[in-house]
């Protein structure tokens, strides 16, 4: 079946309407006298009525043109409006950003960020989705996402904010009672607590020099939240492996006791990641520039991005 456009013949209709002329009409749109003839002729055709009375001398709207012309009064303006509007997505930072992005970094970092974001850009507004769940940002219409696990997609920017090494740790007194593991292979014998958000395994990779150790473990809890997993720990349930953006401040306060020194676990990386598009919107810019900014600052993400 050919597909019509609805606008075809309307621009056409609409000049020849106001300068009551086929040949006026077609000076103003830069056409021929016959295509502008030609068009509102269509534009008759498909709707099934006549628009106007045509004659030698002059071109006047019939009843039905008359009221057709009428309802489409705005349209130049509506149109023009929203020409406008799209120019200033590249112009200015403004409309509705949705934001996908991980509930521990929301609840540690990123919802601070957004309340500081949002108080110096008055016309943005934010819908933010809590999530550790895969999306796919075109076809579920996010203009970013915030990812650390990244599954690369075509189409797809991405920009690194940062490194957020993982820390093993547990309340002191769990480890007063349990003991302090000394090497990785210790902690086979004590209670563990597993990040299944941040992978898929239930192993435990460990490296110092040119050493590495990987522990298949046993999880005593398993959870796919960061920061339930945080409290789990900070309950004395047992031995946790978490980013430092999650479980740092614990640390430093001695809420929670790190494990392993010399022994690294590496890092969980963090990014930004929005559709590739030459055009991208000022206000999705805007964003991931001030969140890298902030990013930058923070201790717990200051890992080689």
């Amino acid at each position: 079946m050919k597909t019509v456009d609805p606008l075809h013949g309307v621009a056409a209709f609409l000049a020849v309407a106001d300068q009551q002329s086929f040949t006026a009409a077609a000076a103003e749109l830069g056409l021929t006298r016959a295509t502008v003839s030609a068009q509102v002729a269509d534009l008759e055709e498909r709707l099934g009525v006549r628009l106007l009375h045509r004659s030698t001398r002059a071109v006047r709207l019939t009843p039905a043109g008359q009221a057709y012309r009428d309802r489409l009064a705005d349209v130049p303006e509506r149109i023009n409006a929203a020409e406008r509007a799209a120019r200033a997505e590249q112009t200015a930072p403004e409309g509705r950003l949705r934001v996908t992005a991980p509930p521990d970094l929301a609840q540690r970092f990123l919802v601070s960020w957004v309340a500081e974001f949002l108080a110096s850009h008055p016309g943005i507004t934010i819908e933010l989705e809590l999530s550790n769940a895969a999306r796919r940002l075109i076809e579920d219409r996010f203009d970013l996402a915030i990812r650390g696990v990244l599954a690369v997609e075509p189409h797809l920017v991405t920009r690194a904010l940062g490194r957020s090494p993982l820390i093993s740790c547990a309340r002191p007194d769990y480890l007063d009672r349990r003991g302090r593991p000394e090497g990785p292979g210790d902690l086979a014998g004590h209670d563990l607590l597993h990040f299944s958000g941040l992978r898929k395994g239930r192993v435990w990779t460990f490296a110092r020099a040119d050493e590495t150790a990987e522990i298949a473990i046993a999880p005593r809890l398993d959870l796919n939240d960061g920061w339930s997993l945080r409290l789990a720990a900070l309950e004395g349930v047992g031995i946790c492996q978490l980013p430092a953006f999650i479980v740092g401040e614990d640390v430093r306060s001695g809420r929670l006791e790190a494990l392993l020194p010399g022994w690294s676990a590496g890092a969980v990386p963090l990014h930004a990641v929005y559709p590739d598009n030459r055009l991208i919107a000022q206000r999705v810019k805007a964003f991931v520039a001030f969140i890298a900014r902030k990013a930058r600052a923070e201790p717990d993400l200051a890992g080689e991005a």
